[in-house]
């Protein structure tokens, strides 16, 4: 998982976890081709529409959430390509207290209609979406009667062609006859295999995003397609092993396809993230712990000293880094589950004030970023990522060298 999209589903996991106390968080979603201008004369009608609101509280925390909106907005000269969303509002702190939060996201995808809306919650269904992992798996199930052409992508089963097949499955031809029957049954298979194949071709080979092709089937008839050689050499390359057996070749096939074929997406999956763990459980099992370094402070300083090649870092990871100043005048760099909280100054005990905020994770990237130094986000959903969240607290690293 790179940085960018880390950020994305960061913020949005922060976004829709928020509730208002009235209808008064705003999310605005401006398309690409939406004009500023358009959109600034949109909110100063809301605006003048909000001196109606009865609770006067709700209607000062709705005004000025469409002031802080049109400030933002009035940096850009034009939405970026995809557009922007902006989410802003007064949200509920520790006893009577609220704040005032606001997120500009630039989405991965474009946004296709320009949409206002005040609620008690931010309006994040169009964003959920672009969530979802778009990488997908081409499905083939093939047998001498019938074969179905799909597509996997997230846990949605798309059905893209489905064939039914003209190859005679028996005959009742003797002597020399046999002979030309048997060979005519071999030349229908071949064309009804081809058929497949380029039907596949057509469907798979513009999509770069793919992962990798399933194919399933009863018997043999799925191993000599793909023996044979019949799909593009490209998609080849794409073809999983080990072939998956199912009983049948229609749309239910291409389900029993991948409910059997579920091991093997989880693993192509996190293999990549599987093959850093077990290379810091490597070096970790090494008599002097090798090149292996695991812990916020003992990370932090091998990142910091150039001297650490790889960060591995759980997902799951939920912390803050904040620098807080005490009434004393004592200043001092923290890692804190909650900035929100109270902050006790370590020097003299006082409440400290949060004069700069930084999510762990970014932070550790800043200064991965100044080592050329890589990151990986390692997801709890495998033994090893869960192994790396409760026994080294979501934090390690492989090293360049050893660091004393």
């Amino acid at each position: 998982m790179d940085k960018a999209k880390y950020d994305f589903k960061k913020d949005m996991q922060e976004i829709t976890g928020y509730r208002g106390r009235g209808t008064e968080l705003i999310s605005v979603y401006v398309p690409g081709s939406k004009q500023i201008s358009d959109v600034m004369a949109y909110l100063r009608n809301e605006q003048s529409q909000a001196s109606n609101i009865k609770s006067k509280t709700t209607m000062k925390n709705v005004t000025s959430a469409i002031d802080s909106i049109a400030a933002r907005l009035k940096t850009y000269k034009a939405p970026p390509e995809n557009g922007v969303v902006i989410f802003c509002g007064e949200v509920p702190r520790a006893g009577d207290q609220t704040k005032m939060v606001q997120y500009v996201i630039n989405p991965p995808e474009p946004i296709t209609a320009f949409l206002y809306r005040c609620d008690s919650q931010f309006f994040t269904e169009p964003l959920e979406a672009m969530l979802l992992d778009k990488k997908c798996y081409g499905l083939i199930t093939i047998d001498r009667s019938e074969a179905t052409i799909g597509l996997l992508s997230g846990s949605r089963i798309q059905v893209l062609k489905h064939f039914d097949s003209l190859v005679p499955s028996k005959h009742h031809q003797g002597g020399q006859s046999s002979v030309r029957f048997e060979r005519l049954i071999e030349i229908a298979a071949h064309e009804f295999f081809k058929k497949v194949a380029d039907n596949a071709n057509e469907v798979f080979l513009p999509k770069t995003d793919m992962l990798g092709i399933l194919i399933g089937g009863p018997g043999g008839t799925k191993d000599f397609f793909v023996k044979e050689e019949y799909l593009h050499h490209e998609l080849r390359k794409k073809v999983v092993s080990p072939l998956v057996d199912t009983g049948y070749t229609d749309e239910s096939g291409l389900r029993e396809l991948v409910e059997n074929a579920k091991d093997i997406i989880v693993d192509m999956q996190l293999t990549v993230e599987k093959q850093y763990m077990q290379r810091l459980f490597s070096e970790i099992r090494k008599a002097d712990g090798g090149l292996s370094c695991y812990g916020e402070e003992e990370v932090r300083n091998a990142t910091d000293m150039g001297a650490a090649d790889l960060l591995l870092l759980s997902e799951s990871l939920s912390k803050k880094r904040v620098v807080v100043e005490c009434p004393a005048g004592h200043t001092h760099e923290l890692t804190v589950k909650n900035a929100d909280e109270r902050i006790a100054c370590p020097t003299c005990g006082s409440n400290a004030s949060v004069i700069k905020e930084e999510d762990l994770i970014d932070d550790f990237f800043l200064r991965a970023d100044a080592f050329n130094t890589r990151v990986q986000i390692i997801s709890p959903d495998s033994e090893e990522g869960d192994m790396l969240l409760k026994a080294f607290g979501g934090i390690a690293a492989i090293l360049r060298y050893k660091v004393n």
